[in-house]
């Protein structure tokens, strides 16, 4: 079976792992086990309600729980940007004309903003290749919807996720090299990397604050601006069937786009429905059946599962195997969300 569940320092193992095959641009995944285990720490408090609005992050697993491994991550930030910046480039139209000589010319610049401060973010999703089949990855990313559904006074009014950019099969980033580089003098994937172990304060020293004129940039980092890796293709592809979509901001390092959304608008936010939870030993489990995420609602303790379910819904009521509840943490009648994956 595989689990969606809230991080235990105990993964620290197979997460640090996870992080040694994301490779360069996974900004919130380094592969720094120091750090890691501050992010593990950080998230366990978030649940113990330790942590203030402003450092609150939830870690989250996907767990094959039959081989007692973890192989995927996501992850949940509260609220951004209220203790330290969180630099956006907002892509913004220009024009300039001249009567006299009949030329209009309306062109891109780039100006370094803070959009998103307050908002909530969607990060930290990576899954093991040997796991990217089946609906492993809709799973991993959507089951937080459930989370955010359950707790949903926890969340601003607009999340965002902030996508992987284009990079080569070297991690180099063409807009960092056109843009970055020369005013930070370092290789992307040292900035990349000095952003998310808390080395922030280089950035508002050394970005440019003036508007940076897309025209005068290569062609190559042209075409990054607004575009994503090829490996974040099938989370942009999730994200914007969930409702998100690109409103002309992107990273300030590889240009990645920024997708947000109105949580209320959110597809899953919105289809999930609170049911109760049945227990039955015969039930049917056929891969033709429709394909459902199932979670509890209990915040220190929350779990998620997929289920194929084949027997029709008995009114407000699910029914759910032995194995199934166990692994859920919920009793016999109690409450459940549930919604369907293709709702």
């Amino acid at each position: 079976m595989m689990l969606f569940r809230p991080v235990q320092h105990k993964d620290l193992g197979d997460i640090l792992n996870l992080s040694s095959r994301a490779g360069v641009g996974l900004t919130t995944l380094p592969n720094n086990q120091e750090y890691l285990a501050a992010r593990i720490s950080r998230s366990i408090d978030s649940f113990n309600d330790e942590k203030g609005r402003a450092q609150q992050g939830f870690l989250f697993t996907l767990e094959d729980t039959e081989k007692h491994r973890v192989v995927g991550v996501s992850a949940l930030e509260v609220a951004v940007g209220l203790e330290e910046p969180f630099y956006n480039f907002r892509v913004q139209k220009l024009v300039r004309a001249s009567r006299e000589l009949g030329v209009y010319n309306a062109f891109e610049i780039l100006n370094v903003e803070q959009d998103y401060t307050g908002c909530s973010e969607l990060c930290t999703l990576f899954l093991d290749p040997e796991y990217q089949k089946g609906r492993n990855g809709l799973f991993l990313s959507r089951s937080r919807f459930l989370f955010i559904s359950a707790f949903r006074h926890l969340f601003s009014k607009t999340i965002f996720a902030e996508m992987r950019g284009v990079a080569n099969s070297q991690g180099e980033s063409p807009f960092w090299n056109a843009l970055g580089q020369h005013f930070f003098n370092v290789p992307f994937s040292e900035a990349d990397y000095l952003t998310v172990t808390g080395s922030k304060t280089f950035i508002a020293e050394l970005m440019p604050y003036h508007p940076i004129y897309v025209p005068l940039l290569p062609e190559e980092a042209r075409q990054a601006i607004g575009q994503v890796h090829k490996n974040t293709l099938p989370a942009r592809i999730i994200l914007e069937k969930e409702g998100f979509a690109y409103h002309d901001t992107v990273d300030i390092f590889d240009a990645g786009a920024i997708l947000d959304a109105e949580i209320d608008n959110v597809r899953t936010v919105k289809a999930s429905r609170i049911i109760h939870a049945k227990k039955s030993d015969h039930v049917s489990r056929t891969e033709d059946g429709v394909q459902c995420l199932v979670s509890n609602l209990h915040f220190q303790d929350f779990k998620a599962i997929l289920l194929n379910i084949s027997d029709p819904m008995d009114g407000d009521e699910l029914r759910l195997t032995p194995a199934e509840m166990d692994a859920l943490h919920v009793n016999d009648g109690e409450p459940v969300r549930f919604v369907s994956l293709f709702s």
